[in-house]
């Protein structure tokens, strides 16, 4: 989302880093180019201006002009206001209300409120929440049905409802099931609209009115830049928001609404919408984020990610199986690629990685997730015992393998390849260690993260 306002920061921020001194003259320059940026990005007005304003009277100050670094420390203040513009700390949710505790969420058509809904559930089962979840959207009859598939999805439970019904009645009805079956959580998926009108607004301050929820969360799509925060407040005035959930940021937005929508409404990000499965959603970090716009990376979330989504017994499986000397195969290196898939493929991971905006364009262009695809399906299409002895795989095997997987003979001697470099760097991870792999990379990428012709061997992906 933020790939072109990081961009531009990066590059402005570059020529400020190693300035022995700052003046008035560069500090002014340096923040033309930055409200550049930031109005390129959609950003609000006023937020921009206050942001500018912030920066201006920091970077002339004392502090700044005796640091020893004051391009480092200018780029601090940078990044020190950037979090403030987003909100500051992290706000998870309050559920400390007496069970149930509710959870109300509104929003306009098309900004992803019934998914959220789902993943929101699918969180909070993961936090050893029992949830119940209830579609108040008589107007679409088409939510009530998508609540109830993602319900089987998860093994959520979906208290029944139909458009026959008013919705008011509806949500009562939920919050005395989600008592009778003591529920942790109840999650109310209340009607959209294409724009806000009255009676919508009557109608959602009834549920709030009625259902006092722990949390009230506005859905947010952030291809729609500001004018999404302007939405929120607008919302805000007719019923009192808790936080939002800002959707669709793995898309083509700018960022405009995550760095107006706390300026505006004066309600903090809760959630990010980072994908279409229902296990995309990321807690806020506004730190976080903030270090990733300026190119610093997010090295907690990559962990915390890894940690969620890495099948831990078949790391450690492997593990063992290396300690003991057995060797490394191509079921291995499967195995390996899809644990890559699951944490978002490469260019996700890419992302939070430090530095890697200071990337040329061309080595960026090379990670390619598609390959990643492609290489498990020429695996999938070799026999168990050619899995096991790769050495076997000569031309003949080799066409039958392409045919299968719907790939060329050079895709699969490119597989080859970036198993055995793999393979080689096992090696010396058992002999060895961590250290000793570092130094055979000779400050690579590892093969099999970038296109043909890229960084980590010329046949890597």
């Amino acid at each position: 989302m933020f790939e072109s306002l990081s961009e531009n920061l990066q590059s402005t921020l570059k020529n400020l880093r190693g300035q022995g001194r700052l003046t008035e003259e560069n500090i002014a320059d340096a923040l033309r180019a930055v409200r550049r940026s930031l109005l390129e990005a959609d950003v609000a007005l006023e937020v921009v201006r206050d942001f500018i304003e912030r920066v201006r009277t920091q970077a002339l100050g004392e502090a700044v002009r005796t640091s020893l670094t004051p391009g480092q420390e200018f780029i601090r203040i940078i990044q020190r206001e950037l979090v403030a513009a987003l909100g500051g700390e992290s706000a998870g949710l309050d559920l400390r209300a007496q069970p149930p505790a509710v959870i109300l969420m509104a929003g306009l058509q098309g900004a992803g409120k019934t998914t959220s809904v789902g993943k929101l559930a699918k969180y909070l089962v993961a936090q050893k929440k029992r949830v119940l979840l209830v579609s108040a959207d008589v107007y679409r009859p088409a939510a009530i049905e998508q609540l109830a598939t993602l319900g089987e999805q998860l093994s959520v439970p979906v208290q029944p409802s139909s458009a026959l019904q008013a919705p008011l009645a509806i949500a009562q009805d939920a919050l005395d099931a989600a008592r009778r079956e003591f529920y942790d959580v109840l999650i109310v998926d209340t009607a959209g609209r294409t724009s806000i009108d009255e009676k919508m607004m009557r109608e959602i301050a009834q549920l709030h009115g009625a259902l006092k929820p722990a949390e009230t969360l506005f859905v947010l799509d952030a291809m729609t830049g500001q004018d999404a925060a302007r939405t929120a407040k607008a919302f805000d005035e007719a019923v009192p928001l808790t936080g939002v959930i800002l959707t669709k940021v793995d898309g083509d937005a700018r960022g405009g609404a995550a760095l107006s929508v706390r300026h505006i409404t004066g309600k903090p990000i809760k959630f990010l919408g980072v994908g279409e499965k229902l296990d995309a959603l990321e807690p806020f970090h506004p730190d976080r984020l903030a270090s990733r716009i300026l190119g610093m990376g997010d090295v907690l979330s990559l962990i915390e990610e890894a940690e969620q989504k890495i099948d831990r017994g078949k790391a450690e499986k492997l593990a063992k199986k290396l300690a003991k000397g057995r060797g490394f195969d191509l079921a291995d290196y499967r195995e390996q690629l899809q644990q890559m898939q699951n944490m978002g493929g490469l260019s996700a991971m890419l992302d939070k990685l430090p530095g890697a905006g200071q990337l040329p364009a061309q080595v960026k262009n090379q990670v390619n997730d598609r390959e990643l695809l492609r290489s498990v399906a020429i695996i999938n299409s070799m026999t168990p015992q050619e899995r096991q002895f790769p050495a076997l795989i000569k031309a003949s095997r080799k066409k039958r393998i392409a045919a299968g997987s719907g790939t060329q003979v050079q895709d699969v001697n490119r597989l080859l390849k970036q198993f055995t470099q793999m393979q080689g760097m096992m090696k010396k991870m058992r002999g060895g260690g961590m250290k000793k792999m570092m130094r055979a990379m000779g400050g690579r990428m590892p093969p099999g993260m970038m296109g043909p012709g890229g960084p980590g061997g010329p046949q890597g992906f």
